[in-house]
């Protein structure tokens, strides 16, 4: 197990503690199970530092009910770590009055809209960008407007994306990027998923 001491010192003249606490962008993709699960376990220890969290699950029906909503949502109201706000593209973003009669790729770019104006206003410390990267590869929304948009994010905020085939660019951009890769799943021999495990 490494000491926290990196093989590589890179020579950008900032120190440890700065290079230690910069900003990250996290990309979790690749066909194997847990992406989503891996972005909302950094998001449970980022409640326990207090900071504030927001979640923006592009792509999933509204009838989709994932077990880290509720556990992230009740500890958010706790009163105790992060604040945690949540938002459905599936359900209608709560912020387009007109929502209802938007398409998926309209919805997508709305979201999207959205999670810019929180960038730039710093409203949270950590951003779940759940299965974002699926209006990316579709060219919902453009990747390098994206990239250029995280590059240039103020403040210290983290943003994780997730979702199958991220585009080559954001995963050149990102600080670290994870493949998920499937081995064996139960689907595959036609298994359904179960609560608890898929949700």
């Amino acid at each position: 197990m490494p000491q926290g001491k990196p093989s590589v010192v890179p020579e950008d003249g900032l120190t440890t503690r700065q290079r230690r606490n910069r900003p990250l962008v996290f990309v979790h993709t690749g066909p194997g199970k847990g992406k989503s699960t891996a972005a909302f376990g950094l998001a449970l220890r980022a409640w326990n530092q207090g900071w504030p969290i927001g979640v923006f699950q592009f792509v999933k029906s509204a009838k989709w009910k994932v077990g880290e909503e509720n556990a992230l949502r009740v500890l958010g109201a706790s009163g105790e770590g992060g604040r945690v706000d949540w938002f459905k593209m599936g359900a209608g973003w709560s912020w387009v009055q007109r929502d209802r009669q938007l398409t998926n790729e309209d919805a997508a770019r709305e979201g999207w809209e959205q999670v810019k104006r929180d960038l730039a206003a710093e409203s949270y410390r950590l951003y779940v960008l759940d299965e974002f990267a699926y209006p990316l590869h579709w060219g919902w929304v453009d990747t390098e407007e994206v990239i250029s948009v995280l590059r240039d994010r103020p403040g210290n905020q983290h943003v994780v994306i997730t979702g199958r085939n991220a585009p080559e660019p954001l995963r050149e951009f990102a600080d670290l990027v994870t493949e998920m890769t499937k081995v064996k799943h139960p689907m595959d021999t036609g298994q359904k998923g179960q609560r608890g495990i898929e949700w």
